[in-house]
């Protein structure tokens, strides 16, 4: 989860996020070899007393200024179309969740199994009770099994919402009407804390999304007490 003074992207907890991460930092190794050229270009040009009044055109630098930059675009460029194909991508999933937006709450529904289904509403903060993460943790949890693919499917009852998990690498919005699909693959046990991503309305920071990985065998203990 994020920490104070923390500028950098939450750790991973799936291989999606990872290859995001890695795209990141890919991205800006670029961002910062053209701003160190651009900088020493500029710096250059206002320090040094070269003139020549009869320059009109250079054919090659306009040239040379239109292909780097070309080339610099498919380096970041296929990359990116990787990481979109490698999002969309979803093999046999295991589970199915389904997850409602409402004002200012989720609901979610375990498709693959009867009477699964509950309201997930932000906690109220005490200060008595240290264990509870302000504005981040909820009366249900999601419990899901990890290393196994599991489909999510997001939709909204009023406004849009957005559904969001920075350590999962997971941003899908829920819009009213329609019905959109990601997957999620845990790599590791723990708790791992979102929330609506989206301005819906007078409260929509206080729709967080708390996921508890676990092991498959425990999901089943935990699904055969809940029926």
């Amino acid at each position: 989860m994020a920490t104070w003074s923390n500028f950098n992207l939450q750790n991973s907890a799936s291989p999606l996020m990872e290859q995001i991460i890695f795209f990141h930092d890919h991205t800006l190794i670029i961002l910062i070899m053209i701003t160190m050229l651009v900088s020493y270009l500029m710096m250059n040009l206002f320090f040094n007393k070269y003139i020549n009044r009869f320059l009109l055109e250079s054919q090659m630098i306009e040239l040379i200024w239109t292909i780097i930059p070309t080339i610099t675009l498919i380096f970041i460029a296929l990359p990116s179309l990787r990481l979109l194909y490698l999002l969309d991508e979803l093999n046999h999933p295991l589970i199915t969740l389904k997850s409602i937006g409402h004002q200012w709450y989720w609901n979610y529904e375990y498709s693959d199994f009867n009477n699964v289904e509950f309201d997930s509403y932000m906690l109220q903060y005490e200060k008595s009770n240290i264990n509870n993460f302000r504005l981040l943790d909820v009366d249900n949890r999601i419990i899901l099994p990890m290393n196994n693919q599991i489909r999510i499917m997001v939709t909204s009852t009023d406004v849009i919402h957005s559904w969001t998990i920075p350590s999962l690498g997971v941003k899908i919005d829920a819009n009213p009407g329609r019905l959109n699909q990601t997957n999620l693959f845990i790599n590791r046990p723990g708790i791992f804390f979102g929330q609506c991503s989206e301005i819906c309305g007078a409260n929509h920071s206080f729709m967080p999304i708390t996921i508890e990985s676990i092991s498959i065998k425990n999901f089943i203990n935990w699904i055969n007490n809940y029926s």
